[in-house]
C-alpha cells in the first residue's frame, strides 16, 4: 500500500487536536476513499468502518417496552381525571395501584406490560414501597406534568438506583451508611457539575494540584487545562508490561504513590479504564485506601464507573473508600441509551467534602452563606450533594432543578430490569458480544494482549510501537519513531482502508497506541479492522527492511 498523502508537518499539526476532533478528519478521509475516482468504472465497494466512538450498536428493548406500556397506563390515569379533546388531568395518587392492577389484567397483550408488572412488584417487595405512592410516582413522572420533586432525585427512583449501584457497582457489598444520589443529564453533566461545585465551594482552587490515572477519557485531560481551573496535573501512569511488547495497562506501586503527596487535592479515575478497559486491581485499590488512611486523608477521588457492568464482580472505589469518593455512573453504554442522557452522582452521607466545607475559614463560610442563603435560613447546613443540585441551576433556579421526570422513570426501569433474571441474562449477553469482537479483532491483527480477568473489553488500546518491538525488535521500533509521526498509522488506515480509529496519545496513553471501540460495529467488521491494521503494520515493516538494506 502507498504511504499517506499528508506530509509529516501536516500530520503533526492535526495531532494537536483532541482525538474526538481528529476523528472527524479521519472520517473525512475515509469517506473520500469511498467516493468515485476519475476514470473509475465502478463505485468503490470499500465500507467505512468507524470504530472511533463508544456509542454501542445494541439497545435494551425490554425496559423500553415496559416504559411505553407505562405511558399508556399513565395516559389512562390522566384521562380518568379530566377527559376532553386532547386534554387530560393530573394523575391521582389514591387508588393508583389498584387501577394499575386492573389495567394489567385488561391489557395482557400490550407489549411490555408483563415486564412492567414484574418491575413494580419487585420494587415493592425489595424496597418496601407503598404501592399507591410508587405507582403514582411512575405515572405522574411519565406524564411529566410537574417539576422534579425532590429536585435532586425522585424519592422512589433514588432508592431503586441506589439498589442498582449496590448490586452492580458495589458487588452487592455496600459499605455502611447511606449513599445519596443526584440524577444528571448523563455522565458528562455529572463531570461538569462536580468540577464546578468543588470550585464554587472552595474545595478546589485555580492552580491546585490534581492527579489523573492515565490513560483516561480525554475530557478529564482537557477540563483541568481550561482557564477556569488551570490545575497542576500529576499523571499516574499505567506503565507495567506483562512481557516485552505486551502492555499490562496496570499501575506500578511507585506511580500510585504519587497520590500520597498531601498537595494532591483530587484524583480522577475511569474504572474500568478508557481506553485500556480494565477494572482497577485490588492491589491498587488497597494502596489508595492506605494513602487515604495515612498521608493524604483529604484526597478526593472522582471515579467514573460507566463500564463497571462489563466486569464480573466489579467493585467501585466508592465502596472501598466511601468517605473520599464521588461516584459517577451513566446508563448509556450498558443499555445503549446515550440519547437518553441518564447519569447519576453518588456521595456517601459521611464524606470528607462536607467536613472540608465545615472547616473553611470564616470569610469563606460567609461567602458561601451568601451564595446559598436564598435556599435555607441555615445555608451552612446544606450538604455538598445538594449544593451540586443548586449549582447546576446557578442557585437561583434551584426550584426548577433536576433531571426530567420521564428520564428518571426510564432510569428506574433500567435499574429494576437489571435486578430481574431477564436483566442478568441481558448483561451476560452484551459482555459476550464485546468479548467476541475483541477475539475477532486480535485474530485479524495477529497482535498479543495480556490475559486479564478484569478486562471489560468495551475498548481495546493497542500499542503499535510495543508490538513493533515484540515482532521485529527494537531496531524496527526505533525506525518508526524516527521516520513517522505516531498518528501516521491512523491516517493510512483512513485513507487506504476507510477504517477510523482514535489515537491513544490523546488519552494520555502511549503516543503510538490506538483505541478501538468494540461496541459500535458488527462482529465481523472487527475481523476486517484487524486485517487492515496488520496490513498497515506490515507495510511499515517492509519500508524498514528496504531502508535497512539500502543503508
Amino acid at each position: 500500500m502507498p504511504k499517506t498523502t499528508f506530509t509529516r508537518q501536516e500530520i503533526q499539526s492535526f495531532a494537536q487536536l483532541s482525538p474526538f476532533e481528529l476523528k472527524d478528519k479521519f472520517i473525512e478521509l475515509a469517506q473520500a476513499a469511498q467516493a468515485d475516482k476519475p476514470g473509475q468504472k465502478e463505485k468503490s465497494q470499500v465500507q467505512m468502518l468507524n470504530a472511533g466512538r463508544g456509542n454501542p450498536n445494541w439497545v435494551a428493548t425490554g425496559p423500553r417496552e415496559a416504559f411505553y406500556a407505562l405511558g399508556y397506563f399513565a395516559l389512562s390515569e390522566s384521562r380518568r381525571v379530566w377527559t376532553a379533546d386532547n386534554l387530560g388531568g393530573m394523575p391521582e395518587l389514591r387508588g393508583s395501584a389498584e387501577r394499575f392492577d386492573t389495567f394489567v389484567r385488561r391489557h395482557p397483550d400490550l407489549p411490555g406490560i408483563e415486564l412492567l408488572q414484574s418491575c413494580v412488584e419487585y420494587a415493592v417487595e425489595r424496597f418496601g414501597f407503598d404501592r399507591d405512592a410508587f405507582v403514582h410516582e411512575l405515572t405522574d413522572s411519565t406524564i411529566g406534568d410537574n417539576y422534579p420533586v425532590p429536585d435532586r432525585m425522585l424519592t422512589h427512583t433514588e432508592q431503586i438506583v441506589r439498589g442498582y449501584v449496590h448490586d452492580e457497582m458495589f458487588d452487592k457489598r455496600p459499605p455502611a451508611g447511606n449513599l445519596s444520589l443526584f440524577a444528571t443529564e448523563g455522565g458528562t453533566a455529572a463531570m461538569c457539575y462536580i468540577f464546578d461545585s468543588l470550585m464554587k465551594n472552595g474545595i478546589l482552587r485555580k492552580g491546585d494540584k490534581i492527579a489523573l490515572m492515565v490513560p483516561v477519557f480525554t475530557p478529564y485531560i482537557e477540563i483541568p487545562e481550561l482557564d477556569t481551573y488551570e490545575f497542576d496535573v500529576v499523571t499516574v501512569n499505567a506503565s507495567l508490561f506483562a512481557e516485552t511488547g505486551v502492555r499490562e495497562w496496570r499501575y506500578p506501586t511507585e506511580e500510585v504513590a504519587k497520590l500520597a503527596d498531601p498537595s494532591v487535592k483530587l484524583v480522577c479515575v475511569v474504572n474500568p479504564s478508557n481506553p485500556p478497559s480494565l477494572a482497577m486491581s485490588e492491589r491498587v485499590a488497597h494502596q489508595i485506601k492506605d494513602i487515604v488512611a495515612g498521608p493524604n486523608p483529604n484526597l478526593l477521588i472522582v471515579t467514573d464507573d460507566v463500564y463497571g457492568t462489563f466486569v464480573e464482580g466489579f467493585r467501585s472505589l466508592a465502596a472501598e473508600i466511601p468517605r473520599n469518593t464521588l461516584l459517577v455512573y451513566s446508563y448509556s453504554k450498558h443499555y445503549g441509551c446515550t440519547g437518553h442522557r441518564l447519569g447519576v452522582i453518588g456521595l456517601h452521607d459521611d464524606n470528607v467534602v462536607d467536613g472540608m466545607i465545615a472547616g473553611l475559614p470564616q470569610a469563606e463560610k460567609e461567602r458561601l452563606n451568601r451564595r446559598y442563603g436564598s435556599l435555607s435560613l441555615e445555608p451552612e447546613k446544606i450538604r455538598f450533594i445538594d449544593r451540586l443540585v443548586a449549582d447546576s441551576r446557578q442557585v437561583a433556579l434551584n426550584h426548577t432543578a433536576g433531571l426530567s421526570l420521564p428520564q428518571q422513570v426510564m432510569m428506574a426501569l433500567f435499574s429494576l430490569f437489571d435486578m430481574l433474571e431477564e436483566g442478568q441474562a441481558y448483561k451476560h449477553k452484551i459482555r459476550d458480544i464485546v468479548k467476541q469482537r475483541l477475539d475477532l479483532l486480535l485474530e485479524g491483527a495477529q497482535m498479543k494482549i495480556a490475559e486479564d480477568p478484569q478486562r471489560a473489553g468495551y475498548y481495546i488500546e493497542l500499542d503499535l510501537l510495543a508490538e513493533a518491538e515484540r515482532v521485529h525488535g527494537k531496531d524496527f521500533a526505533d525506525f518508526l519513531e524516527k521516520n513517522y509521526e505516531p498518528v501516521d498509522p491512523l491516517f493510512r488506515l483512513a485513507e487506504q482502508t476507510s477504517v477510523v480509529l482514535l489515537n491513544g496519545g490523546g488519552f494520555d496513553g502511549p503516543e503510538w497506541s490506538v483505541r478501538v471501540s468494540l461496541a459500535n460495529l458488527d462482529d465481523l467488521d472487527y475481523l476486517k479492522i484487524g486485517h487492515h491494521l496488520r496490513a498497515i503494520f506490515n507495510d511499515y515493516a517492509e519500508e524498514w527492511k528496504v531502508a535497512r538494506a539500502s543503508a
